[in-house]
């Protein structure tokens, strides 16, 4: 084919595709005109997930009426005016393609006014072509709505997720600018329903008590740098959790440079290497890290969203990160409130009765398996399932001998030694009965004393109640309870000593990032998660009768030998291999 120039309509269709990815992209782009723009009230409605409407409202310095059409050309914009500003650049926005590139795949509606001036204007456009340009009455500032996202472009539009998805990403982006620029009040509402809002008085506090409800937003430590760090050019703010309150994924880390929203491995494994020997193996803390440094020490200009960034010395933006958080921790860490003990107490005291009732779950369910068990291997998986175990995934008959380390059980069998993994090994008990519950006629559930709201994340909210469905058939009994509160009736009975607002918000985070090399079904994301939760913990003493009923348990699995996460549930020594260890193979 011979070379041509692109068209200015397909160009900017492929520019487009750089800056809109999603609704939430465009959410994003709005916001951050508003924001530079010098808005105080900043508002955002959507309808169908953001891809039939979207629009944001602010009462920012507006565009006078002879710019507002040239804002739509690509490359205009107010923010930069030579090649040496963008080495200083101290604006959210400063391509000036965003408003050109949203024009280019939706139609859109803007209307300004500038403070100065008597009328404002009305801009209509459909694929950058202008099809109205009128005055109109608004108060100062600017309203956008962006309505039909992609319909010029139906093979970008098919790939939209549904709209419950879209909407936790539209969650996602308001929430971090919440958090960012806490003197700004933000409003969020979906189909015609709040969902978000934050208070605006310019306390960080404030906004993380309406993101992420009142008992985690108190809990949370404001970061304290130090006297070491107090004369240097970057400066840490934020807030972190102690290492009482943590989450399954990172996902709860949020970064920010210079007031913008950045995702940065190297600055989030800094917080994570604060908190070394403080959480719990896989568990991650939530925090919100404001790093604020000379413009001139950091390039914004690396990636079309603006999400990257590149400091000029980016280990000493680490060690100021890690050395503030660590600072803050050691400091201001409470100690932990006592909870009730998850283990299993060998002695007989009244809670003894409910952790022996875990301890029969494990048991075959009627006396006839258990007269089969005893005869000979089980040939089945999951109890019930049917489904017939290969022979070289079985388990030979073992005699437990007992417990090492407080975490692995000390097997015989006709081969050798086994070390089983506790902890691991229930789980894959768990996980397999909680499925064949599921297959049967639902896992069972255990009703909470009294409803219990729970206050959780937009983003959490929307996760929750776009797998409600999944989740009933898991156990849980639930239902929205206005705004981003969900009301908790009835907790899987393998979680149901768990706090409701935990649970769920590690459910959030299981579905946002999944807990698996490969995808899986939604249901296996979350009863993994759920039986993690419930299994027997490294540290726990087991009695021999338990350890005699986990093993038998096991047995009867599918896939006896990896837990669901794909960890070895045991290791074996053979007689062979223990002979040659004892210099024995030669006689």
């Amino acid at each position: 084919m011979p070379i041509r120039v692109l068209s200015d309509e397909v160009a900017s269709q492929i520019a487009a595709g750089e800056v809109v990815e999603r609704p939430s992209s465009v959410v994003k782009e709005l916001v951050e005109n508003s924001i530079d723009a010098g808005a105080r009230d900043v508002q955002v409605e959507t309808r169908a997930g953001g891809k039939r409407f979207i629009r944001v409202t602010d009462d920012g310095c507006g565009v006078p009426a002879a710019e507002a059409a040239l804002a739509f050309h690509r490359h205009s914009t107010s923010k930069l005016t030579a090649a040496s500003d963008l080495a200083r650049i101290t604006t959210l926005g400063f391509r000036g393609e965003a408003l050109a590139s949203i024009a280019a795949v939706s139609r859109v509606t803007f209307v300004t006014r500038s403070a100065d001036e008597p009328v404002g204007t009305l801009l209509r456009l459909e694929g950058s072509q202008v099809t109205t340009h009128q005055e109109s009455g608004r108060p100062p500032g600017t309203a956008v709505v962006v309505e039909d996202l992609f319909f010029n472009v139906p093979a970008r539009r098919k790939f939209l997720r549904s709209e419950r998805t879209e909407r936790s990403h539209i969650d996602a982006w308001l929430t971090r600018y919440a958090m960012a620029y806490p003197a700004l009040r933000f409003a969020l509402s979906h189909d015609g329903r709040a969902v978000f809002q934050s208070p605006g008085n310019g306390r960080l506090r404030d906004v993380l008590v309406a993101v992420y409800g009142l008992e985690i937003g108190a809990a949370f430590l404001e970061i304290t740098p130090g006297d070491a760090l107090s004369a240097s050019s970057i400066h840490v703010t934020g807030f972190v959790s102690p290492p009482s309150l943590h989450r399954a994924n990172r996902g709860y880390i949020t970064l920010f440079v210079n007031g913008r929203w950045v995702q940065d491995g190297r600055l989030t494994y800094a917080v994570i290497q604060a908190y070394h020997t403080l959480l719990p193996t896989k568990r991650y803390p939530l925090a919100v890290v404001m790093v604020h440094l000379p413009p001139e020490e950091v390039d914004v200009n690396v990636h079309p969203a603006k999400s990257e960034v590149r400091f000029q010395d980016g280990d000493v933006v680490f060690r100021a990160v890690q050395r503030a958080v660590r600072h803050t921790l050691l400091e201001r860490s409470p100690v932990p409130a006592a909870r009730p003990a998850a283990a299993w107490p060998v002695s007989a005291s009244p809670a003894d009765q409910e952790r022996r009732e875990r301890a029969r779950l494990l048991r075959p369910q009627s006396a006839s398996e258990q007269l089969r068990f005893e005869e000979k291997p089980p040939e089945v998986g999951a109890p019930d399932s049917g489904v017939l175990v290969p022979a070289a995934q079985r388990l030979p008959p073992l005699r437990v001998v007992g417990q090492v380390g407080v975490t692995y059980i000390v097997a015989e069998g006709p081969q050798g030694m086994y070390l089983i993994d506790q902890h691991a090994a229930h789980e894959r008990v768990l996980f397999e009965r909680l499925l064949a519950e599921r297959a049967r006629a639902g896992a069972a559930s255990q009703a909470l004393l009294e409803p219990q709201p729970v206050e959780l994340s937009p983003e959490a909210a929307g996760l929750i109640e776009e797998h409600l469905e999944v989740l009933t058939g898991l156990g849980f009994q639930m239902e929205p309870f206005g705004g981003t509160t969900m009301l908790v009736r009835a907790l899987p009975a393998l979680v149901a000593e768990a706090n409701p607002r935990e649970v769920l918000e590690d459910v959030a985070a299981a579905l946002l990032t999944g807990d698996a090399p490969l995808a899986s079904p939604v249901e296996e994301t979350v009863a993994r998660h759920v039986c993690k939760q419930a299994a027997i913990k490294a540290g726990q003493v087991m009695a021999h009768a338990e350890m005699e009923e986990l093993i038998r348990a096991l047995e009867q699995c599918t896939s006896p030998r990896t837990c669901p996460h794909g960890r070895p549930t045991m290791i074996h020594l053979s007689v062979d291999q223990l002979a040659r260890e004892f210099g024995r193979g030669s006689g």
